[in-house]
């Protein structure tokens, strides 16, 4: 899904945050996973997408796609920042790394535990309640680390649910 969708999807939730506050999803391919900026918190989720090799056209699935949010609220206004990472093809030499293309469904699931995470990290709210999980695809084959931004930047694990 492309970005304006997502923005769309995260306004959407966003209205449940306190009254008076602005928020904006921003997309940056340059955060560094566990390392945010002084006055920064970091969300990590894990999510099913598909790929897409713009090289040979070969299309898979993965329920290890990674996705880094990192969020800041300063007077009134909030950012979020988000890193979407990629996987390359196992086929493919010197194939590029693809951006995932992940569900509305699963898009939907992804804002509602962001906005979630910046109630109880921005404003300190108590929530009591645990993460949706997402939408898991059909996948043949396992995860190959090789392939995997997330596993080169060490921050794809199974277990992983910060």
């Amino acid at each position: 899904m492309a970005e304006p969708e997502w923005t769309s999807i995260f306004q959407n939730y966003a209205t449940s945050m306190r009254e008076g506050d602005s928020w904006c999803l921003q997309f940056d391919n340059t955060l560094v996973p566990n390392s945010p900026k002084p006055g920064w918190q970091q969300y990590i989720k894990n999510t099913g997408a598909r790929f897409l090799c713009t090289k040979c056209g070969r299309s898979w699935p993965s329920n290890r796609v990674m996705v880094v949010f990192h969020m800041q609220l300063k007077d009134g206004q909030g950012v979020v920042k988000v890193r979407r990472f990629r996987q390359d093809c196992k086929k493919c030499k010197e194939a590029p790394m693809e951006k995932p293309s992940i569900t509305p469904d699963n898009i939907n699931i992804l804002m509602e535990s962001l906005v979630e995470k910046i109630r109880i990290k921005c404003y300190h709210e108590d929530l009591g309640k645990a993460n949706r999980p997402f939408q898991k695809l059909d996948v043949k084959s396992p995860h190959e680390p090789t392939h995997c931004e997330a596993c080169r930047e060490g921050i794809c694990t199974q277990e992983m649910q910060m």
